[in-house]
This record gives structure tokens, sequence and C-alpha cells, in this order.
């Protein structure tokens, strides 16, 4: 089936991660995106060299399910050009710096004048507006002024580190992609079309905040700091290497001795009254004891006790992951030029309107000729428009 979101058309005028993942999860849902592409060598993704085929990971991991058009922007047939598009579509998400659409004149003006019920989304940095706005981003930068960096200390190695990955990219797909589906219930509704402003760092903040604020939440003076989770994440060496287990509560703190063979310790540490002011001790203890243990013989027994725990997977371990292989989360496919690939589905399943895989991914402006017949652009009017470089038909 195609998904909850069948019949949206989606423009999609970003680049590299925090945008064009949120188009694809739109994709995934059901939506027809149309990825427009600068001239040259379009996405800065595609730049990568680890390619095959005209495509490479980043690519596909961002763009799977889409369409791909090259427009040049810069020129007025461009702009007339992706305001057509626009014209016939549900929504538009761009994520350049603030005011460079609005000089293109494909910005939320020039894009709800020619469709009033356009939902439009505008990704940046910081916002459109205050002491940062112009300034370049990327992931990582974010991570570092939202905290997420002073977050990643390891007790035992207290020294800062990035999360190795785009956290706050992805986040931040996610976040656009539920601002949309909820502006187009509003629209449904009649409430008609609207602007989305999203901020990389405001939402790094919000999506931080449930865990990592806890200690900087309650204000009042008369209540005591409480503890950052950051501070109770353990990872432990065992004989032959590691493990993460968590544990809060009094039972689950008497599954872990247990589990370790130390069930005496019940009587001595086994409240939190008797864990008080003493968690370097007792850290020193357990520390010790997992040395103790393979990660292999120990980790049965902390789930026989209730110990929530996990071995470290590596990377490449997750395809054969038992839990991972009965949910199905990958899948592999045939790309006709890029060969085998492998991608995960959309992680939610719906019992009624369950979306369909959509196994493809674009070559750069591999759809311009059924996309410009989609708009009713003529052939003379395609011609016009290649002579002049607006448009290529080489993909």
């Amino acid at each position: 089936m195609p998904g909850p979101l069948e019949g949206i058309r989606v423009v999609d005028m970003t680049q590299v991660v925090a945008g064009p993942v949120a188009c694809m999860l739109l994709s995934d849902l059901g939506a027809d995106v149309i990825k427009v592409e600068p001239p040259a060598f379009g996405d800065l993704t595609r730049l990568a060299q680890f390619a095959k085929g005209g495509l490479n990971s980043s690519v596909v991991n961002n763009n799977r399910g889409k369409r791909s058009i090259q427009v040049d922007l810069q020129q007025d047939a461009g702009r007339d050009l992706v305001l057509d598009l626009i014209k016939d579509a549900d929504v538009v998400v761009q994520n350049m710096r603030p005011g460079v659409m609005e000089r293109l004149g494909v910005g939320w003006e020039g894009s709800s004048a020619v469709n009033p019920e356009i939902i439009y989304c505008s990704m940046s940095g910081y916002g459109a507006t205050g002491p940062y706005a112009d300034r370049a981003v990327y992931d990582p930068i974010i991570q570092a002024m939202a905290g997420y960096v002073a977050l990643q200390v390891n007790p035992q190695v207290p020294i800062p580190d990035l999360v190795r990955n785009g956290v706050v990219d992805k986040a931040a797909a996610w976040m656009a992609a539920l601002a949309i589906t909820s502006a187009l219930h509003a629209r449904h509704e009649g409430k008609g079309g609207q602007h989305i402003e999203l901020s990389m760092l405001d939402i790094a903040v919000q999506f931080l905040w449930p865990d990592g604020g806890m200690a900087d939440t309650m204000l009042d003076p008369d209540i005591p700091r409480g503890y950052r989770l950051s501070e109770l994440y353990t990872l432990s060496q065992c004989a032959d290497g590691h493990l993460v287990y968590f544990v809060i509560s009094d039972g689950q703190f008497h599954g872990l001795f247990t589990a370790l063979g130390h069930e005496e310790w019940i009587e001595t540490w086994g409240t939190a009254a008797q864990r008080a002011g003493r968690q370097e001790q007792l850290g020193g203890l357990l520390g010790n004891a997992f040395l103790d243990w393979n990660v292999g013989e120990l980790l049965p027994r902390m789930h026989e006790h209730s110990v929530p725990c996990g071995h470290v997977n590596q990377m490449e371990d997750l395809p054969s992951d038992p839990q991972i292989v009965h949910s199905e989360t990958f899948i592999e496919w045939e790309h006709p030029t890029a060969g085998r690939i492998r991608s995960p589905r959309m992680s939610a399943k719906f019992s009624a309107t369950p979306p369909e895989f959509k196994a493809s991914a674009p070559l750069l402006n591999e759809h311009v000729d059924e996309v410009l017949a989609e708009i009713g652009i003529t052939t003379e009017q395609r011609q016009a428009l290649l002579d002049a470089g607006v448009i290529k038909t080489d993909p």
C-alpha cells in the first residue's frame, strides 16, 4: 500500500542531511517527493567519492524514494519553473541560510503567492533572526552549542566528546516531518497553508532537555540538584569486552549483585539510602566484579535477573542481530546502476495504511523529463529551458 501520505506532493529544496532526511521520511510515509537540485553537482552529498553507478551511500541514505530534477534558480525561468512545481504541490522544504530562498523568489512569500494552501518549511541553524542567524553551521557545531558535547563525558575518562553521528541533523529531520504532517492536518481542518520555521539549535535543546536538562529544570533554591542521566550511564569493562547496563531501582541493583555472584552485597548496598553518597565506593566494587566475567557469560545472568543491559554491537553486527532480523528492520534491494543496497525500513508500523518500501534512489536529474511533463511543459518550452541552461537532460 502507498502509505498514509498518499497524494501529498513535496518539493524538496534541501541538501546534506537534516532537510533531505525529513523529506525522505515523508516519502517513506507515501508522499511523492521531487528533489530540486542546483546545477553542476547537485546536492553536496553527491560529491562523496565512495560511489558506484552514480550513487553513494550518503545520497541513498538521505534521499531514497525521491525523484530528482536539476534547475538553475539563478535564472528567472528557473524560478518560474519551480513556482510551477509549487503550484501543484502540498509541501515545500528548504534548508538554505536565511534570506537565500527569498532572494531567489521561491521563499515563503513567493511560494504562498502562487499556492496559498502550501505548507512551507524553512530549516536553518539558528532561525531567521538573531545574533547567530547568518552563521554557517553543521551538526557538530550545534552539538557543541546545545550542550551535547559537554555531556559526552565518561567518568573514567573525563574528556568531553562529540556524539559521533549527526544526532541533531536527524532530530531536526524528525521534527520537520512531525511539524509538516501536523500542518497538513491543520490545512485539512480548513486552516489553510502556513510557514513553519525550524532552528536546529532550538530543536537540539528541546531534544536534549527531557534527560540532559534534569539538573537544570527545577529552579527553586530549596530543591536539591538532581542527577543528569549522563552521569548514571555506565559502559562496563568485562574480561573480554564491554557491555552497557542501567540500574535505578533497589530491585534492579539486587538483580545486578546476584548476577555478578555477589548476592551478599544486597545486605550492605541494597537500598537507595545505603548507596547514597557512596557511589564511588560501590562503583569500584562493581568495576572489579565485571572483570571476573566474559560478556557472553554475564549477559544471560543479567537478563535472567531482569537487569537492563545489552552487548555492544558493532555496526556490521546490526543486520544479523536476532531482534533486528526478527523485526525485518533492514531491507536489501537492487539498484539498476549502484547494485545491492541495504536500507532500514520506515520504523513505524501502520495497521490500516502500511507504507510501501520505495526501493529506489535518484540519480542526479534522473526524472527531469517526467516531472516537466507532469506540470505541462511542452516540447518547445523544454527545449527553450534546455538551450538557456535552466535545465539539463542528461542524468
